[in-house]
């Protein structure tokens, strides 16, 4: 990540910022992403919003807003468009309203109103109806499968193990998929050695062969659910309606597209991410264990202290907007780092000590805020606690296999998740 800062109006250098069009090699992306809770820290204290690019020479340039409060109320600004980066997107590429891949757009995390409020409307009519609590047992029973696999073990790979096939498991299960096409349906998005399928990256990203595939069979399964609906979110999908309004059949795939692709990401993270923040914090793994009616404050503390997302999805400005001082004009792509606001100091004290008796942890951003609040947050959590008990529970001696500063991270602007996550099991 590259980086300017725009202190004043259209880009000034207040706070101590670059020159305008200049970058900054402490920001390159390999230290970057190694440590980005440094930079932050520092964007921060500059204040305002700051002009980045993201992948290099060739990447997306735009602003990142850090703050809490500037974050919290970015996340909730109209004038900060969903629609018009899909949009601009759909322009670079080439993409007509009718193009390949544009059925999978049409989700509410890619919409504003009033088009949001119809989908978000639909969609949590036939989501929420399935209240998180009676999906317990099944995700005990996928989480129980995934333990079983580990004993006997004298050590494992967590992520590949257990955090990713996790959230896949269930939500292979919520959409009806038979388990025998289960095993076909497999996501590698956490990566150390990102061979060639990867594209030689290391960062998270799901492969583009993979969202294909993944595409194609969610399409043939919402056209077999039309016929035969069964107990499962997308036969609720297709039977949700408001007003006489229904959802489409691209509608539907595309918002199950979101849930198996980009929804597990952060159910993967925030596993991956508490299991190693605990491990290296002996003294609150012990309280923990001491009194495990503080787990759901830690999975809070979690969220705060390594967000699953380091940014919320992007923005663009549909006319000029002031950021604390800093305008940015209409038509640029907007970053809120939400890694950032989550250890602001101004909102929690001592912000980079990990503390799961923290009281005001719930205040982070880590599902976003405002209308496009992340609609499957309590079913993360729900995993996460049913992951940690159970894991806490089997594996008394569970332990990091290396030093907690030995992590590698994504090299990825919009994950905050580890590649590897190597634990002795006894």
């Amino acid at each position: 990540m590259h980086t300017e800062h725009g202190g004043t109006e259209h880009g000034g250098t207040e706070h101590g910022g670059t020159e305008h069009g200049a970058t900054d090699s402490e920001f390159a992306d390999g230290q970057f992403y190694a440590d980005p809770h440094a930079a932050y820290r520092r964007w921060r204290t500059e204040g305002g919003a700051r002009k980045v690019r993201f992948g290099g020479a060739a990447g997306l340039e735009g602003w990142v807003v850090t703050g809490h409060a500037e974050c919290r109320t970015a996340l909730a600004d109209p004038r900060l468009s969903k629609k018009a980066v899909t949009e601009a997107f759909a322009q670079h590429v080439g993409n007509s309203e009718d193009g390949p891949g544009r059925d999978l757009m049409t989700h509410m995390l890619n919409s504003d109103p009033p088009e949001h409020t119809r989908l978000r409307k639909l969609v949590q009519q036939a989501y929420t109806g399935r209240q998180v609590a009676t999906l317990r047992p099944m995700v005990e029973r996928h989480v129980g499968a995934l333990l079983d696999q580990l004993d006997g073990l004298d050590s494992a790979e967590l992520i590949s193990e257990f955090a990713l096939p996790l959230p896949l498991a269930v939500v292979f299960e919520l959409f009806g998929v038979p388990q025998a096409e289960r095993e076909n349906l497999q996501v590698r998005g956490n990566t150390v050695d990102a061979g060639p399928e990867d594209g030689g990256r290391a960062d998270g990203e799901v492969s583009v062969e993979t969202a294909e595939g993944m595409a194609d069979y969610l399409r043939a399964l919402v056209d077999h659910k039309r016929t035969h609906p069964g107990d499962d979110l997308i036969s609720e999908l297709l039977a949700a309606q408001a007003d006489g309004d229904r959802l489409t059949e691209a509608e539907i795939t595309s918002m199950a597209f979101l849930l198996a692709i980009a929804g597990h990401q952060s159910t993967v993270n925030l596993i991956a991410n508490g299991i190693h923040a605990l491990l290296g914090h002996t003294e609150q793994l012990a309280a923990l264990r001491a009194n495990p009616e503080l787990l759901p404050g830690a999975i809070e503390e979690v969220l705060r202290y390594e967000s699953p997302f380091s940014v919320a999805s992007l923005r663009r400005t549909t006319e000029p907007v002031t950021i604390a001082g800093t305008t940015i004009p209409a038509g640029e792509f907007v970053q809120i780092a939400l890694l950032a606001a989550n250890r602001d100091p101004a909102v929690f004290a001592d912000p980079d000590r990990f503390d799961i008796t923290r009281p005001d942890a719930t205040r982070h951003l880590a599902f976003g805020h405002g209308i496009h609040h992340c609609l499957g947050a309590q079913l993360g959590r729900l995993q996460a606690e049913v992951a940690f008990s159970e894991l806490l529970r089997r594996f008394p001696a569970l332990r990091l296999a290396e030093p907690a500063a030995a992590a590698q991270w994504q090299e990825n602007p919009r994950h905050r998740g580890l590649l590897s996550l190597r634990v002795l099991l006894h």
